[in-house]
């Protein structure tokens, strides 16, 4: 019997990169960031309600890679949204014209729209001939300060969120403010909950600077969007780089605070919740119960409330009261599929101070309906007048 142990070290880089009107004649960006690849082939993929918004942009797009001289290979535009994740049709069709284009793996797939198509399109592109290169343009708050950052892809199965996917570092991330515009108001406003979330995890002094800067986040203020999209993507992508586990194989998830709850009352609802939305209710539970449980300072979970609230987000919605045949709440299933998702110790990571986490392996279920029925009285009150005590 012998036994042989090699190191397999590989390395990836992470480009992420912000502009404004990326295709643009004059704006070299992206030219520049797949020249650097060697490739030349080009197909990409829009979300609907993006082409729909942006009715010039498919000639935009045509005429900019014409000019650049690639191999041009069609631009499709796909139907986008939560539904597209629910199942393996988009992944197929996307899987159909990358066959039927000749796309390889030092060719680019570029995909433009919301998180969900982001996810479901980047699944496709990650497992085609094992992965090919893929240039993200994430459209929409929450993808643009969070997961068009992130280095995973993934759609739904057996009822639960992100069950089918991959990690796959994308060949680069380009965020292009324009797009933000693109989106009704309350879609834009709910994704800066990831900013929050991140400062909360990360980096204490962004959290001062989200508060300082709550109401002009809440008006969409364009100067205070786009520079806390940028601050929070930046803090996203440098944990994923240098936090020492950026495949997820240990047991801690930091920068998915609040979303043990939040993917199951997404999945409680029939995904009727949105992400930002479901994240703003895990975020106000996860920070309440360290504020219950001896953590984390009443003062700072009454401004973490706040905050929420003041960027006009729910703390509570009606599927946290769904209960099972014993009474038990359905929302307390979601720490037991968080566990198995990564697998391991369950690990979920409370609140010491805004910017400083801590990780612990239980949650006191009874604490937990405690803080739930909080939540519900902190949602009919108004703005600033909001306190978390017991």
């Amino acid at each position: 019997m012998s036994r042989h142990d090699f190191q397999i070290p590989v390395t990836f880089k992470h480009r992420v990169c912000f502009t404004r009107d990326a295709f643009a004649p004059g704006n070299a960006l992206l030219g520049e960031i797949l020249t650097e690849g060697g490739g030349r082939r080009v197909l990409v993929t829009i979300e609907e309600s993006v082409a729909q918004a942006w009715p010039e942009l498919t000639r935009r797009i045509e005429t900019y890679f014409a000019d650049l001289g690639f191999d041009w290979r069609g631009l499709h535009v796909l139907p986008g949204g939560e539904a597209v994740k629910a199942d393996d049709a988009l992944v197929r069709r996307v899987w159909g014209l990358i066959d039927r284009e000749h796309i390889d793996r030092h060719s680019y797939v570029i995909v433009i729209g919301g998180g969900a198509f982001l996810d479901a399109v980047g699944y496709a592109v990650a497992t085609a001939h094992r992965g090919v290169r893929l240039v993200r343009f994430p459209t929409t708050t929450l993808s643009q300060d969070d997961s068009g950052v992130g280095v995973k892809c993934a759609i739904n199965g057996f009822g639960k969120k992100n069950w089918i996917g991959a990690f796959a570092v994308p060949f680069a991330v380009i965020n292009d403010f324009t797009f933000l515009v693109s989106q009704d108001e309350e879609t834009c406003r709910a994704g800066l909950i990831e900013a929050v979330k991140v400062a909360l995890v990360k980096d204490g002094s962004l959290f001062e600077w989200i508060e300082k800067h709550v109401d002009d986040l809440a008006a969409l203020v364009p100067a205070a969007l786009e520079e806390c999209v940028e601050k929070s993507a930046l803090l996203h992508a440098t944990h994923i780089a240098q936090g020492g586990d950026p495949f997820e194989t240990g047991s801690s998830r930091p920068l998915d605070f609040g979303h043990w709850a939040a993917h199951k009352l997404e999945q409680l609802s029939g995904f009727s919740v949105s992400h930002a939305h479901a994240v703003a209710i895990g975020l106000a539970l996860d920070t309440l119960y360290s504020g219950r449980c001896g953590l984390l300072r009443e003062c700072v979970a009454e401004r973490v409330i706040e905050v929420i609230s003041s960027l006009k987000l729910p703390l509570w919605h009606e599927a946290l009261d769904l209960r099972d045949a014993n009474g038990r709440r359905l929302v307390h299933q979601g720490l037991e599929e968080f566990r198995e998702h990564l697998g391991g110790e369950l690990t979920v990571l409370l609140l010491r101070d805004a910017g400083v986490g801590q990780d612990v392996h239980a949650l006191d279920e009874g604490l937990v309906d405690a803080c739930v029925d909080s939540l519900r009285e902190y949602q009919s009150k108004p703005v600033r007048t909001l306190r978390v005590r017991p």
